[in-house]
């Protein structure tokens, strides 16, 4: 864990003064290459995986399509590449004196990818849309905190399902969105929301062309950003994107093209492309080439490593009857020698996470999970037998196959056989993007893998959008009104201090009701071909797009 900086805003902004907020290079080693002579133009490619929704912005909220968005997009805010610092990009300046009423003011002349400016309303209309229940959007509950918000929700059923049919929204536009000029509108919270503008670099928050809303379909087979970068074309096996000539921000690329390419395997063909120089770079690297460390053998002066601001828990899901007991799931998690597998599977880059936060956060709270995170055979024994023992087995730990995760699932299957004598497998799913669904269906029983990557760097955003009662993405269907009540009362605090004090105590109520249960975090080791120089991961385990370059 390294050294944290302040990254909430406290009362008066005037012009937004946004500040460092998460660390360096990871373990001690440097989070990338040093420049080595390499100039603009060229094309580059890079491993990718299989997006699970068109992409939209309101409509992607997994890494696969996230990543391409993140190139395409350019928003409000946009975050360093080495710190995670929240910066200044399309806008101007965001004031309030109150966190409750903000004005944003936009650089005027910044161009979307179809020629047209970005103003005001690209803003407001995106945003109106993203929300709008009817439209069904995974990522419309970041506005929640948006005055008008619930008017734009569709009613439910007895059942607490949204219901638009018969339940239509009372608005079709959220109250707390204002035009006041071709390059100025106002937000207005309900409650005071004291990181609104911290939170204005994520996807959803990006500004949408007049074309969008001519065409939506049509929009998401070639989506069109404010970015550096455009899309070419996007099919089953890649994504291809150019520089954007006429890109009006300041993280302007050195490469002409990028080409994410898709590989659904468990990360091993795209390493031995990196390896063989036939893909540039890899953010995975499989898990028997990380003992012993043979994958810097293997690309010498190539590779690198970054505490980044991701973590992996494993849910329970919410169709398996055998968790309504929490001692079940206690004994469970107690059952995995975290420690053992991070040994030996990830070459100590996973260490074992006491809590549902990322440490690389300012606010993160060490040990905030507690003895449920602690490999204790002789407790865990104690409450499964407790607990009736689990019912209808074997235990499943479902995982996606294209993200080398099942050496892990199988280690944590042979912990838990071990120690509790239940039989457990591992569920391989082909890809990301099929085992998004099956779990959106609500299709997957026993455990299922979950990661987290951060969307702004701060500690409410590991616990609202997962943990919230209808949060887009809570996947385990959690809900505790005083977690609820909490998080309001962290939004609304007037200092950094205070509001972290009070999702410190959010994440203690997660620790008493243990909804999913914390794996690790990552210490993300990569690599590179020998083309490339300038390689560097960000704190949010994504490449830095304008800095790489082609020798």
């Amino acid at each position: 864990m390294r050294g944290k900086t302040r990254l909430m805003i406290v009362s008066a902004i005037a012009p937004l003064a946004l500040v460092a907020s998460a660390c360096g290079g990871g373990g001690g080693e440097s989070p990338g290459t040093e420049s080595s002579g390499g100039g603009t133009g060229g094309e580059i490619s890079i491993r990718s995986c299989t997006p699970q929704n068109p992409l939209i912005p309101a409509n992607t909220n997994e890494v696969c399509g996230g990543n391409v968005l993140d190139a395409v997009d350019a928003k409000l805010i946009h975050y360093n590449a080495d710190t995670a610092a929240p910066e200044l990009d399309i806008a101007q300046s965001i004031d309030t004196t109150d966190n409750q009423n903000f004005t944003v003011k936009l650089n005027p002349g910044y161009k979307f990818q179809d020629g047209t400016e970005v103003t005001a309303k690209s803003f407001v209309d995106a945003w109106n849309w993203a929300a709008y229940g009817p439209n069904g959007n995974l990522n419309a509950y970041f506005f929640t905190p948006f005055e008008g918000y619930t008017d734009v929700q569709c009613g439910t059923t007895a059942e607490g399902d949204s219901d638009c049919k018969n339940k239509p929204p009372k608005a079709k536009t959220m109250s707390g969105l204002k035009v006041v000029d071709d390059h100025t509108f106002t937000i207005k919270t309900s409650e005071k929301v004291s990181n609104l503008p911290v939170r204005l670099g994520y996807t959803v928050f990006a500004p949408l062309p007049d074309s969008f809303f001519k065409d939506p379909k049509a929009f998401a087979q070639k989506p069109i950003g404010a970015g550096p970068f455009k899309v070419d074309s996007i099919s089953d096996t890649e994504m291809v994107l150019s520089k954007f000539a006429d890109y009006s921000g300041k993280n302007k690329p050195n490469v002409d093209k990028v080409t994410f390419r898709i590989y659904n395997d468990d990360g091993s063909a795209g390493y031995n492309d990196v390896v063989a120089n036939n893909l540039d770079i890899t953010d995975l690297i499989p898990t028997d080439r990380m003992t012993g460390d043979l994958y810097k053998q293997e690309l010498p002066d190539r590779n690198g490593i970054r505490d980044t601001g991701v973590i992996a828990v494993n849910s329970f899901s919410p169709i398996d009857p055998n968790w309504k007991d929490i001692r079940m799931r206690e004994a469970v998690s107690m059952a995995i020698d975290r420690d053992l597998i991070n040994k030996q599977i990830f070459n100590g880059t996973r260490p074992p996470l006491d809590g549902w936060v990322s440490p690389v956060v300012d606010g993160f709270k060490a040990g905030a999970c507690g003895d449920n995170c602690k490999y204790n055979p002789d407790q865990a024994k104690k409450l499964y037998a407790e607990a009736g023992g689990y019912k209808n087995g074997p235990l499943t730990i479902a995982v996606n196959g294209d993200g080398g995760h099942k050496p892990w699932a199988d280690a944590a299957c042979n912990s838990i056989k071990n120690t509790l004598g239940l039989d457990c497998v591992t569920k391989v799913y082909p890809t990301f993007a099929a085992l998004r669904t099956a779990i959106g269906k609500r299709e997957v029983s026993g455990l299922f893998r979950s990661g987290w990557q951060m969307d702004y760097p701060s500690i409410e955003n590991f616990l609202a959008p997962i943990y919230g009662t209808g949060a887009g993405s809570n996947d385990t269907g959690y809900s505790n009104k005083e977690f609820d009540a909490k998080l309001a009362e962290a939004a609304a605090a007037s200092s950094s201090d205070e509001a972290n004090q009070k999702y410190q105590e959010a994440e203690g109520i997660l620790a008493k009701d243990f909804p999913t249960m914390p794996m690790w975090s990552y210490s993300n080791a990569f690599g590179w071909s020998d083309r490339v120089t300038d390689v560097k991961m960000t704190p949010f385990s994504t490449f830095d797009l304008s800095a790489v370059k082609v020798k």
